[in-house]
């Protein structure tokens, strides 16, 4: 099983510890590579994304990066892991920037928006993402079942919309909540219904919209969380 990067105890399920989004786990953060390692990954990851444009997410296979990228398998496997590594390492890039937009960017989706304006947002831009990249999640997050959840990418979605939740509806369980909410969106999710229900991505906005109102005016049950 692939090594996974070690998450602070928000993102793997335990309260925030620190208040505000500039806490958060983010990709991009990890210690800085040699030189000779980061024009390694460089040149992998560009022949990877050459071939995913020629053939396809379905076709892309490691001997395939490692020809094109002119290094031996057992590099790739050492680097990645395995091809479910190597592709989240190819989605780094565009995550980052989805990461940057509802950490530190303009409103709704980043700070100065109420936190339920705010989980909206993030929840329609993650269906967007979906949209335009729903293969290659899929892909990325095939192998153990787990996987998805256990990564610092939904580690970090996580300890995001716990902290939403705080402010929007403390009334709720919020770590339940949180994994709640997070389970629509899940690409596999997503494209199940986008494909083989034939739903528009309009609709899986208003159902979501629907889901975080429903959330947010959810009375006090009268239990304690985790009762």
């Amino acid at each position: 099983m692939t090594a996974l990067p070690d998450l602070p105890s928000s993102a793997i399920g335990g309260p925030l510890q620190v208040p505000g989004d500039s806490q958060l786990p983010v990709l991009g953060s990890e210690i800085q590579e040699r030189a000779d390692a980061a024009r390694n990954r460089r040149r992998i990851l560009a022949a990877a994304e050459r071939l995913l444009a020629e053939h396809g997410v379905e076709n892309l296979t490691m001997d395939a990066i490692a020809c094109a990228a002119k290094v031996g398998k057992g590099t790739l496997f050492r680097r990645f892991g395995d091809r479910g590594g190597l592709l989240h390492a190819l989605l780094n890039e565009r995550e980052q920037a989805f990461q940057d937009g509802f950490i530190r960017g303009p409103a709704p989706l980043g700070p100065g928006a109420p936190a339920r304006t705010r989980l909206i947002a993030f929840g329609h831009g993650l269906l967007d993402m979906c949209e335009r990249q729903g293969p290659l999640l899929m892909a990325a997050d095939s192998g153990e079942p787990d996987r998805r959840l256990l990564h610092i990418v939904y580690g970090t979605y996580r300890a995001h919309v716990t902290a939403l939740l705080r402010e929007a509806a403390p009334q709720v369980d919020v770590d339940y909540a949180a994994d709640a909410l997070l389970g629509p969106l899940a690409p596999g999710v997503v494209m199940y219904q986008r494909n083989a229900r034939g739903m528009e991505l309009e609709r899986l906005k208003a159902g979501w919209d629907q889901l975080v109102a429903a959330v947010v005016a959810c009375p006090i049950s009268g239990r304690e969380p985790g009762t």
